[in-house]
C-alpha cells in the first residue's frame, strides 16, 4: 500500500504536506488585523469551539472538513489535514472533501512517521523545519478512543497554552466526526482500504470502541483478520464503578457465525442493561441462544465484572481459554475459572470466579484463534509464544495497544498473515482505585 512521503499533496482538506523538513515559503497566509501571540503566528484569541460544534449539525459531512478548516484558519493554523486509521491499525488516511474520492491510496504509516507517532503515542508531536516552520501533529480523540491524527502547520515554535488549543482541536474533530459518523459512511470509507466480507462487516459494526479509558481502568481490544472476520467479538462498558467486559467466539465461519454471535452481543448488553448479576445475564444468553438456534450452535465465550473501587474481578467461563493475568512485565499465570457449556447448548453457570487484582495488573482475554494457528509446517502458535510475545511488549513499557497489535502482528507472521481463524485480544488494566 503506497505511503506518502517527502511531496506536496492536495486531497480534500487545504494542502497536505507529508514529513519534514517542511517545504520553505515566505511566511503562512495572515489575516490582515489578527491578533497573534509572541509565539510564532499563532493566534491566542478564543476560537470559539462552542458555536461551531453548534454549527455541525446544520452541515452535510462533506462540508465539516471546510468548517474546522475555517477555525484553525482563525487560529493562525494553515496545511490541516485530517488522518483516520484504517481499521488494521497500521496507516492513516487523510479525509477527503466532496470532490475528492475516498478510495485515494495514499496513505501515511504508523511507524517511522510524525502522523504515526502522535497516533501511537496518544500526544501531540511538533518538529520545527525551515524558517522556524512548525509542524504539529495532534490525537484525533473520539470519548476515549483516538481515531486519526491532526495534521497542520504554524508559523513558530509554541508555548503551552497554544500546545492546549492545538490538543483541543483534536479534539474537537474527534467530536464532529462522531457527530456525523452517525449519518454518513464517509468517515467508514475513510477507514476500509479494501474490500470488506459481509460477515466482517456486521462484526465491526457490533464493536464498541477499540479503547476504553476511565481514571481507575482501561481496556484496549483487538481484532483480525480486520477484513474478513466473522465468530469473533467483544464489548465492554463502564457504569458507575463498574467495568463490564464480555469476550465471545461464534462456532463456525462466515454469515452464520456472524449472526450467531451478533445475537450473543445483543443478549448480553441487554441484560447488561437491564442491570443484572453477572450469572443471570450468562445463564439468560445460553437460553437466548439455545431457543433460537435449537441447541445446534453455539458461542464460547467470558463476562467479567471489575469493581474499580476494589480491583475484584468476577468473571464466568463459556468453554473458553483462561485469561491471562499479567503483573508489571510478567505472565503470573492464568485466571482459573470452572468451565461451564458454551452458550447455547443448555448447560448451566458452574461458577462465577472472584480475583482480587493488585493496582496495575491486567487481564488478558483472548480467543482460541490466538493460539491454535499453525504455520507453514503445521506447528501450532501455542501458549508459551503467545506469553513470550506479551512478557517482550510489557518489558519495553510500550502502551498496551501496541503491545496487542505487536502480539497479533506476531500470530499473523507465524502464519504467514493468512489466519485460519478469527484472533482476538482485549486487554483489561486496573490501574488505581480513585483518591487512592
Amino acid at each position: 500500500m503506497p505511503v506518502a512521503s517527502n511531496r506536496e499533496i492536495t486531497i480534500g482538506w487545504p494542502t497536505v504536506h507529508h514529513a519534514l523538513p517542511h517545504p520553505a515559503r515566505a511566511s503562512p497566509p495572515q489575516r490582515p488585523g489578527s491578533p497573534t501571540s509572541d509565539v510564532g503566528d499563532l493566534t491566542m484569541d478564543d476560537p470559539d469551539f462552542g458555536s461551531t460544534l453548534r454549527s455541525l449539525h446544520e452541515l452535510a459531512p462533506s462540508d465539516i472538513p471546510d468548517s474546522l478548516a475555517g477555525v484553525a484558519g482563525r487560529m493562525g493554523i494553515y496545511d490541516l489535514t485530517a488522518f483516520l486509521i484504517d481499521f488494521e491499525q497500521s496507516t492513516l488516511f487523510p479525509v477527503p472533501d466532496r470532490g475528492v474520492r475516498v478510495d485515494s491510496p495514499i496513505g501515511v504509516a504508523t511507524e517511522g512517521t510524525q502522523e504515526g507517532q502522535a497516533f501511537v503515542e496518544r500526544r501531540l508531536v511538533e518538529s520545527v523545519g525551515k524558517d522556524a516552520i512548525t509542524r504539529i501533529c495532534v490525537p484525533i480523540i473520539e470519548g476515549s478512543d483516538c481515531t486519526g491524527v491532526l495534521a497542520f502547520t504554524v508559523g513558530g515554535p509554541l508555548d503551552d497554552q497554544a500546545h492546549r488549543r492545538c490538543e483541543e482541536l483534536g479534539m474537537l474533530v474527534g467530536a464532529a466526526i462522531s457527530i456525523a459518523a452517525r449519518y454518513t459512511d464517509m468517515f467508514n470509507l475513510v477507514r476500509r482500504r479494501r474490500a470488506m466480507s459481509l460477515p466482517a462487516s456486521i462484526q465491526w459494526d457490533l464493536l464498541p470502541p477499540l479503547r476504553l479509558w476511565t481514571p481507575e481502568a482501561s481496556l484496549v481490544g483487538v481484532l483480525e483478520p480486520a477484513y474478513d472476520v466473522g465468530g469473533d467479538c467483544f464489548d465492554h462498558a463502564v457504569n458507575g464503578f463498574l467495568v463490564d467486559v464480555a469476550v465471545m467466539d461464534a462456532m463456525g465461519h462466515g454469515l452464520g457465525s456472524s449472526l450467531l454471535s451478533s445475537l450473543a452481543i445483543e443478549s448480553y448488553r441487554h441484560d447488561r442493561r437491564e442491570g443484572q448479576p453477572l450469572a443471570v445475564i450468562h445463564e439468560r444468553l445460553d437460553k437466548v441462544l439455545a431457543e433460537n438456534f435449537g441447541g445446534e450452535q453455539f458461542v464460547t465465550g467470558q463476562l467479567a465484572r471489575l469493581d474499580v473501587q476494589s480491583g475484584r474481578l468476577t468473571w464466568t467461563n463459556a468453554g473458553h481459554p483462561h485469561p491471562l493475568h499479567v503483573r508489571g512485565d510478567r505472565v503470573v499465570g492464568t485466571l482459573s475459572c470452572q468451565p461451564s457449556w458454551p452458550w447455547g447448548l443448555g448447560g448451566r453457570l458452574r461458577e462465577e470466579a472472584e480475583e482480587h487484582l493488585q493496582p496495575g495488573d491486567s487481564v488478558v482475554f483472548y480467543t482460541d484463534g490466538v493460539i491454535e494457528g499453525r504455520g507453514p509446517s503445521g506447528e501450532s502458535f501455542g501458549i508459551e509464544r503467545f506469553v513470550d510475545l506479551i512478557e517482550r511488549a510489557t518489558a519495553s513499557r510500550e502502551p498496551a495497544d501496541v503491545i496487542l497489535r505487536n502480539a497479533i502482528n506476531g500470530v499473523l507472521d507465524f502464519q504467514d498473515r493468512r489466519l485460519r481463524d478469527d484472533a482476538t485480544i482485549v486487554w483489561l488494566t486496573w490501574d488505581h482505585p480513585r483518591g487512592a
